[in-house]
C-alpha cells in the first residue's frame, strides 16, 4: 500500500473507490473534484468562499504562470500558496494540454515543445527539466509529468509516437523530482497516460508508466472532441491498468454525469472549467438537469435555485435575482453562480464518497444519473 495515499473501500457493484490521498498542505478525500485556477485564481471566487463550499484541492496551470507573472516571481512572493493566499493542496498541469489547445502555436520535438507565447509571440520551451523547475518554484503539491495529447481523430502511428515521447519524458520528469529533493520533501508526481483511441497503446503506455512507480496516476487524452461513448470507454480500458494503491486521475472533465460514471470506473480525482465557464454565461446546475437563467420562465420565479437541496450562499437569492444580475451582466451573478456550481460538483462528490462507504453506489448513481438526465430532457422541451 502507498504511504500517502490508503484506499478506504471499494463498491461491489462497480470500480468506484473511496480513499485519501496525504499532500504536504493537507489530506484530499477521493473521489474529489478539483476546481480549476489556471492563473493563480479560480475565477470570481476568493480562497475563503472556496474554502467554505469544500473545496479541498484547485489546479494551477505551468504553461500560464510562467507565462505571466513567471514561476521565479512566485517562487520569490513564498510559492503558489502564499501568492494566491490559498492553504490547501495545489495539482498543475505541466502545460500538456497546451500542446494539444494551442497546436497552432507549438513545434512538438523530441526533447520539448516550443512554443509561441499566445500573448505576445515570445518564443518559449517546455522540455521535462524547464516544467519540472516552474513547478517546484510554484511549490505544487502535485506536479504533472510534461506529455504530449494527441488530438482526436488520431493516426495510430502518430499516436504511438507520442505515446513513446511522453514515456520517455516521464522517466526524465521522475529522474528530475528525484535527483533535486522534489518527491523526498513530500511533493507527490502523476504520470499521464496516453493513447487516444488505441486499446492496446493506452495499456502498454499504463502498464509503462506503472513500473516507474509515480505517486499518482492520471488518465491524459480524452474530452478532446471525442463523442462521449468513446471518451468513457478510453477511460475503462485504462484504470484496470493503474496501480490499484495510487490514486487515478482523469484530466479535464466533464459533466456531472460524466463524473459518477467515470467514478463507476475506478477513477478518484476529476478536473473541469465547465462549471465556472457555463456560471459567467447564466447556467446553472441541479439535480435535475442543467438550468438556464436566461430564459423567459425565471423572471418573477422567487424559487431558489434548488428547493431543499444542498444549501450554500447563492440559495439566499431568488432565481429572478440571479436572472436580473445575469442579463445586466453584473460581476456579481459569476461569483454567486460559479459559487453554486462548484458548490454542486464538490457536494455530488460528498455524496458518491457517503454511497461508496455505504455499499450502495452502484443504484444511486444509476438512479441520480437518470432523474438528471430526465430533468435535462424536459427542460430542453421547454425551451423549445
Amino acid at each position: 500500500m502507498s504511504e500517502h495515499f490508503e484506499l478506504l473501500s471499494t463498491d461491489t457493484k462497480t470500480a468506484a473507490r473511496r480513499g485519501r490521498l496525504r499532500t504536504r498542505h493537507g489530506v484530499i478525500e477521493t473521489p474529489i473534484f478539483m476546481p480549476v485556477g489556471t492563473q493563480g485564481t479560480v475565477k470570481s471566487m476568493t480562497p475563503r468562499q472556496l474554502h467554505e463550499i469544500g473545496a479541498q484541492v484547485i489546479l494551477g496551470n505551468t504553461y500560464h504562470l510562467n507565462l505571466r507573472p513567471g514561476s521565479e516571481l512566485v517562487r520569490a512572493m513564498g510559492g503558489l500558496h502564499a501568492f494566491m493566499g490559498w492553504s490547501g493542496p495545489i495539482l498543475t498541469d505541466s502545460g500538456g494540454f497546451q500542446v494539444f489547445s494551442l497546436a497552432k502555436l507549438r513545434d512538438v520535438r523530441e526533447d520539448g515543445v516550443a512554443f509561441s507565447s499566445h500573448l505576445d509571440g515570445a518564443k518559449l520551451f517546455l522540455g521535462p527539466r524547464e516544467v519540472m523547475t516552474i513547478q517546484q518554484n510554484l511549490g505544487s503539491d502535485i506536479a504533472m509529468v510534461l506529455d504530449e495529447c494527441p488530438p482526436w481523430p488520431c493516426e495510430r502511428e502518430a499516436c504511438a509516437a507520442a505515446v513513446a515521447r511522453s514515456l520517455r519524458w516521464a522517466k526524465q520528469c521522475r529522474e528530475i523530482a528525484t535527483d533535486s529533493g522534489f518527491l523526498a520533501a513530500g511533493h507527490h508526481v502523476f504520470a499521464i497516460v496516453q493513447g487516444s483511441t488505441f486499446d492496446d497503446l493506452r495499456r502498454e503506455a499504463a502498464e509503462a508508466l506503472a513500473a516507474l512507480d509515480f505517486p499518482g496516476y492520471a488518465v491524459g487524452g480524452v474530452s478532446v472532441g471525442e463523442p462521449e461513448p468513446e471518451m468513457l470507454k478510453q477511460v475503462g480500458v485504462t484504470t484496470p491498468f493503474m496501480p490499484v494503491d495510487k490514486p487515478r486521475y482523469t484530466m479535464g472533465l466533464g459533466t456531472p454525469p460524466q463524473l459518477l460514471k467515470m467514478v463507476a470506473l475506478g477513477v478518484d480525482m476529476f478536473d473541469c472549467v465547465l462549471p465556472t465557464r457555463v456560471a459567467r454565461n447564466g447556467l446553472v446546475f441541479t439535480p435535475d438537469g442543467p438550468m438556464n437563467l436566461r430564459n423567459e420562465q425565471y423572471r418573477a420565479d422567487a424559487r431558489p435555485i434548488i428547493e431543499g437541496g444542498p444549501t450554500n450562499y447563492t440559495g439566499n437569492f431568488s432565481r429572478a435575482y440571479l436572472r436580473h444580475l445575469t442579463l445586466a451582466g453584473e460581476i456579481l451573478s459569476c461569483t454567486l453562480l460559479t459559487l453554486h456550481n462548484l458548490h454542486f460538483y464538490l457536494d455530488l462528490m460528498v455524496q458518491a464518497r457517503t454511497h461508496i462507504e455505504a455499499g450502495d453506489f452502484g443504484g444511486w448513481h444509476l438512479q441520480w444519473i437518470a432523474r438528471y438526465e430526465a430533468g435535462a430532457a424536459a427542460r430542453l422541451r421547454k425551451s423549445v
